[in-house]
């Protein structure tokens, strides 16, 4: 279909016989002249002020009935950009001139000595200079704003024309007249279509005639076998060269795709590009040749988008590789369907624009808006009529790809079903408002249809191709991101949660230009929707605070690195540094944690500076919301004011078994916030750190490391007491983990009530050895004093206590 449009436009342009139209005067420059005038960063002189009033000035003020108004408002633009370039680079030299007034200090007060003669000369030039730059300053901030208007005003009457055309009425294409009228016309339209075929028989003829004809046959068989046979050759070659050097992954499929639409479009614009270059290879060419050039690369190009695109998404053979969830039943039968709707919808605006260059009769525009809208609104509709009658149950004769791709038809979403109903209804609308007379309605209807649908595929292909992108680039599963998880030490949870949150904000920035790009058939330009959803000038202003995409981005920019930098800061600390001193790794981790917070307080300020939020700002809101913490947030603001005196004195710090009323265990973590005590049991205590500045702590690693083992046993009064202490001191001394030095004691600490006591001390290399040591011995004593024929008697305690502790005794044991 691709093909055969490009062949029809050859050979439209070959029998055309149309009177080149006469172009519109106009003595205000184009966009291209004005762009020119502008001038470069490097220092290239700037357009005249007075220059950029005349061209403003001679612009007309109200369009022209058959002037959409577009290379009117780029010149409008043009200008109104030299005159803010103007502003911008005049208001540096004016700050630069008031610093150079300024160090000459204040002009002497009347009866006050005078300047010394060369002080007095160079203010005065100063000052004439200073006079010169602020009035071309004023001019040209007048001239943007008055362009900015023009612009405006030329926005508002192009919406008026277009509003005006939807609802004109003509004659129904049902109704005898319709034909009559264009039968009256067809002599006129004629000798028009017969004037611009002289001019391009003229330009081939000339080229014929020229010595360059060998060069325009070789142009032409070029872009003939470009047209034919590129495409489907570039397509094998992607298929085999490109897998190869990428991952398997679905970044295959979508890259794949994008790199092969692209590169159809690239061959046949390429080819109508040689086409034309071969007929006007003899140098005659005129204004109409020209404009029909550019419709015809317009068309094409588009065409050949549509198409590549259809084909890129359905990929009729290659189920394995096709994006849409789509069976191969439904794809096979809506694969004819880009080729006739991207050979209509092209083939409809280049007779348009044909009929704009040679201005022909409002019954000949009327019959081809009429008949294409017609051609399109019966192929949308057909096409939806597939979609529809699809049943939600793939082909049930495909075996194993087949229940594949019913899985993928089940359920279809809901968004989906209304977009096909609006379309539904919208080509039914086209159809009786075409019949009604309706004729620009109805050709701007299917022409919104047709362009939405490729506004919506693609966005979805750039959807796809923006999430494989991410996965495969930040996710932890991509070779990109183990390489950066190596590098920087980051989880891979944190990568994938990057992956998916840097593929959201393509996401949202896909359907804010989705939404730029549907509106472009509705009295809008494209190019100018475009270049407002790009502009990074424009601020949203909040009080005295002034939002701009520009001061969001640079605020986002600083936030990333900044954060980057604090985590491999801490990461070389830890890895690199610390290892070298003679720090503790309790307080190895109090510092990289109080640098993280610093550095976090810091990184936030600057992000907020670069918002134009000052620190001024933020004391004042915080003085202002000060009574508010003081009662709503007191227990935060109490606790990190307690987390903050733990990392500054260490009282408790990582690495510390400490005893917090009934919690004991050691310390992992010192936040600002919190501390994270891990158990025996391997479970995670988090206690607030205002409970370590408020309430009683025992830190049984603070001066020393040694945990304590303390036995009380209870023993007859008729026992052998020097027999028994052997025993027991015996006991301790064989136990490996028992220190030697301190060394163990037993003592006799009491005799009450007919019972002997007996306090055993041992100690151990660190308290968390305690509870296990303190089994092993009361097994052992138990065992020793069974051999010897001796016994305990009831109550039998133990006790564990620090190494410069006070003993406590624990709840009573069961009789041994």
């Amino acid at each position: 279909m691709l093909r055969w449009l490009v062949g029809l436009m050859l050979a439209w342009l070959l029998c055309l016989v149309a009177q080149p139209a006469a172009a519109e005067g106009r003595s205000a420059p184009g966009a291209a002249a004005v762009a020119a005038d502008l001038g470069s960063s490097d220092g290239t002189p700037l357009a005249q002020v007075d220059d950029l009033r005349r061209q403003l000035d001679a612009i007309p003020a109200e369009l022209d009935e058959h002037d959409d108004g577009r290379a009117t408002l780029a010149d409008i633009n043009a200008i109104g950009q030299a005159a803010e370039r103007i502003v911008t680079r005049r208001s540096g030299e004016l700050a630069e001139l008031d610093k150079r007034l300024e160090g000459l200090g204040p002009a002497p007060e009347k009866g006050a000595p005078a300047d010394a003669p060369d002080v007095a000369e160079q203010r005065k030039a100063l000052t004439r200079q200073r006079s010169a730059v602020d009035a071309e300053l004023k001019l040209a901030r007048l001239v943007a704003v008055d362009a900015e208007q023009r612009g405006a005003d030329l926005v508002r009457q192009r919406r008026a024309q277009f509003r005006a055309a939807l609802t004109m009425r003509t004659e129904s294409p049902l109704s005898p007249s319709f034909w009559r009228n264009l039968r009256n016309a067809a002599p006129r339209d004629a000798a028009r279509l017969q004037a611009l075929g002289a001019d391009l028989r003229a330009a081939f003829d000339a080229t014929l005639k020229s010595p360059q004809r060998a060069s325009m046959f070789g142009h032409l068989a070029l872009a003939l076998l470009l047209a034919l046979a590129g495409p489907s050759l570039a397509e094998r070659l992607l298929m085999r060269a490109l897998p190869l050097r990428l991952p398997a992954a679905r970044l295959r499929r979508t890259l794949l795709a994008a790199v092969a639409i692209l590169t159809h479009v690239f061959i046949i614009g390429t080819a109508l590009q040689l086409a034309w270059s071969a007929i006007t290879l003899g140098g005659v060419s005129s204004d109409a040749l020209h404009a029909l050039q550019q419709a015809s690369l317009r068309a094409t190009i588009y065409a050949s988008f549509v198409v590549a695109l259809g084909h890129a998404l359905l990929l009729r053979r290659r189920s394995s590789w096709r994006l849409l969830p789509i069976s191969d039943d439904l794809a096979r039968r809506l694969s004819p369907f880009p080729w006739w709707i991207a050979g209509l919808s092209a083939l409809g605006t280049f007779m348009a624009d044909l009929n704009a260059i040679v201005g022909v009769s409002l019954s000949a525009e009327a019959l081809v808006q009429a008949l294409f809208a017609l051609l399109l609104a019966l192929n949308v509709g057909a096409a939806l009529g597939h979609i529809r009658a699809t049943p939600g149950h793939g082909d049930t004769g495909a075996g194993a790809d087949g229940a594949a791709d019913a899985a993928r038809d089940d359920g279809r979403p809901l968004w989906l079903g209304l977009i096909l109903a609006a379309a539904g209804i919208a080509v039914g609308v086209a159809i009786v408002a075409l019949a009604l007379g309706f004729v620009a309605l109805a050709g701007t209807v299917t022409r919104q249809v047709v362009w939405s649908g490729v506004v919506f595929a693609s966005t979805y292909l750039l959807m796809q191709l923006g999430d494989d992108l991410c996965d495969a680039l930040l996710s932890s599963r991509g070779s990109f991101g183990a390489r950066v998880r190596d590098v920087l030490g980051l989880e891979a949870r944190l990568l994938d949660q990057t992956a998916v949150l840097a593929s959201g904000v393509l996401r949202v920035l896909l359907f804010f230009y989705m939404g730029v790009a549907l509106m472009a058939p509705l009295g809008t330009d494209p190019d100018e929707l475009f270049r407002r959803g790009t502009t990074v000038d424009h601020s949203l202003r909040i009080g005295d605070l002034t939002l701009s995409p520009q001061a969001l981005l640079t605020a986002v920019a600083v936030v990333a690195a900044g954060f980057l930098g604090i985590r491999l800061l801490k990461q070389w600390l830890s890895a690199r540094y610390f290892p070298h001193t003679t720090l503790e790794p309790g307080m190895q981790s109090s510092i990289t944690t109080l640098l993280g917070y610093v550095g976090a307080v810091i990184v936030i300020a600057a992000a907020l500076a670069g918002l134009g939020i000052s620190v001024e700002r933020i004391a004042w809101v915080a003085s202002a919301l000060s009574v508010g913490i003081g009662f709503g947030l007191q227990a935060i603001v109490q606790n990190f004011i307690s987390g903050l005196i733990l990392l500054a004195e260490r009282p408790v710090k990582v690495g510390d078994w400490v005893v917090l009323g009934d919690t004991e265990g050691d310390v992992r973590r010192v936040n600002v916030r919190a501390t994270e005590i891990q158990l025996a049991d391997r479970s995670t205590v988090i206690v607030p750190n205002s409970e370590f500045i408020t309430k009683t702590v025992r830190n049984m690693t603070l001066d020393s490391a040694q945990g304590r083992v303390l036995l009380r046993l209870p023993a007859p009064l008729d026992t052998d007491a020097r027999r028994m202490r052997e025993l027991i001191l015996q006991t301790f001394e064989t136990h490996p983990e028992i220190l030697q030095a301190p060394a163990p004691s037993v003592t006799l600490e009491g005799v009450q009530n007919g019972t002997l006591t007996f306090l055993a001390i041992g100690y151990v290399g660190s308290p968390r050895r305690v509870s296990g040591v303190r089994s092993d011995m009361l097994f052992a004593i138990l065992d020793a004093l069974r051999g010897a024929d001796m016994a305990l008697s009831p109550p039998a305690t133990t006790t564990v206590s620090p190494s410069s502790g006070t003993a406590e005794s624990s709840p009573p044991a069961q009789p041994a």
